[in-house]
């Protein structure tokens, strides 16, 4: 199989000035394309170490790809560092991509100056795959067994986000034709409801009996719960898949509800999905989550075909005057309790006329007692089959919190809706 290594270069990334999400989008096309990265590498504005890291990687990797360091400042030395490595012994000016450095800055009323014309000059031993997005293209470079131990290739790409991903098509296009590529095969599945450590455990037996061949990783994210991804790398595409899908089909048995989706979803589009299909409407009351549900909810595109609104009853007066919670009820219980939690929902759905409701109301943090302690969330659910609630406690920070709580009454509300198979 083939094998990719992704480089970044610059040390604004080392320094944490900027995010890399150039090597997210890198590595998914390569994936997509059916390559294996091998490694990621963030490298500083050091000529020696540009030079070393890329040389390294080459002999290690039979595509390399790079970001940054081509812009036309002093700072920007990779094309100096790819001429001395490929053996390039002079410049020859592209003109094709100069053609676009004019068309480019003209169009922005901007004088072209000599260093941006430098920006089309390039290694002798390079080829160019043309950029129109910016002035600086990718350049090819190709090593041969002699050179680097194995044939291999290095493309570098401009490191503006914008002008990477825009021309990551074109560069895999470009691999496709001077490599034999494998497939790879990936299915996810989205599980909620079980720490990543109790998850492992319960599954161990289904997990031990994979086939050697079939590679299984656990990625937690708090909002989604843990992403189960199953690989194979290599083999026929259709034969290889309907493998995966038989060993999905025997940890459904084990994992029954708790999968709430079989592609890369999040909880909000799961719901979505349900309650659209279904033709039923949902609101949100909304304490200590802040306005969190409401958020997440319509992140989804389309969720007006099914979220009506919400109403967040940060003070115990919007509890009483908008929700209608009885004040007898507060006082009786506390804010943070069963009872008001299901007066919410209850309240935001007499107010919206919804088909479902769902509610939280809890202590994020910093305050607490020892009947409520932080991270306490009581969350309720209404619906025609009545209202029903439950308690979560998380130790975590205050932010971690909220987005634990929002996520556990997505949760919840996604199993009432199953459990009472009114969708």
């Amino acid at each position: 199989m083939i094998e990719a290594s992704v480089c970044t270069i610059g040390d604004e990334i080392l320094i944490g000035q900027v995010v890399d999400t150039n090597s997210a989008h890198i590595a998914r096309a390569l994936g997509e394309t059916g390559i294996r990265v091998r490694r990621m590498l963030s490298i500083g504005d050091q000529r020696e170490q540009i030079r070393d890291s890329l040389l390294n990687e080459l002999r290690m990797s039979d595509v390399v790809i790079t970001t940054g360091g081509l812009g036309p400042t002093k700072d920007d030395i990779t094309k100096a560092v790819l001429a001395e490595i490929s053996g390039s012994k002079t410049y020859v000016e592209n003109a094709e991509q100069l053609a676009i450095v004019y068309r480019i800055l003209h169009g922005r009323g901007l004088e072209v100056l000599p260093n941006n014309k430098a920006q089309a000059l390039v290694p002798d031993r390079c080829e160019v795959i043309p950029n129109p997005l910016g002035t600086a293209p990718v350049m090819v470079f190709r090593f041969t067994e002699q050179e680097v131990g194995h044939p291999a290739a290095l493309y570098a790409l401009p490191g503006v986000p914008y002008e990477a991903v825009g021309i990551l098509p074109k560069v895999m296009d470009d691999i496709r034709t001077h490599f034999e590529l494998s497939d790879i095969h990936h299915r996810n599945l989205m599980v909620y409801g079980l720490a990543e450590s109790a998850l492992s455990e319960l599954i161990a037996p289904w997990e031990d009996a994979l086939p050697k061949d079939i590679h299984l990783a656990y990625l937690p994210n708090p909002l989604t719960g843990i992403r189960l991804r199953l690989s194979i790398y290599g083999g026929r595409k259709e034969e290889e898949l309907q493998r995966i899908e038989e060993q999905i089909t025997r940890l459904k048995a084990i994992l029954g509800n708790r999968i709430y989706s079989y592609q890369d979803d999040s909880l909000e589009e799961t719901l979505g999905r349900m309650l659209k299909a279904a033709g039923k409407t949902l609101s949100a009351a909304e304490s200590c989550t802040g306005g969190e549900i409401s958020h997440l909810i319509t992140s989804v595109a389309g969720s007006s075909a099914y979220y009506l609104g919400s109403v967040t009853s940060y003070a115990i007066s919007v509890k009483e005057t908008v929700l209608g919670v009885p004040p007898e009820i507060i006082e009786q219980y506390g804010v943070v309790s069963s009872e008001v939690a299901a007066a919410m929902a209850e309240g935001v759905r007499r107010l919206t006329g919804s088909d479902y409701s769902v509610a939280t109301t809890g202590l994020a943090g910093p305050g607490g007692d020892e009947k409520n302690p932080v991270g306490t969330v009581w969350i309720a659910v209404s619906g025609p089959e009545g209202t029903r609630t439950v308690s979560k406690c998380y130790k975590n920070d205050r932010k971690r919190n909220i987005e634990r709580f929002a996520a556990a009454a997505l949760d919840f509300l996604r199993l009432y809706l199953i459990e009472t198979k009114m969708l």
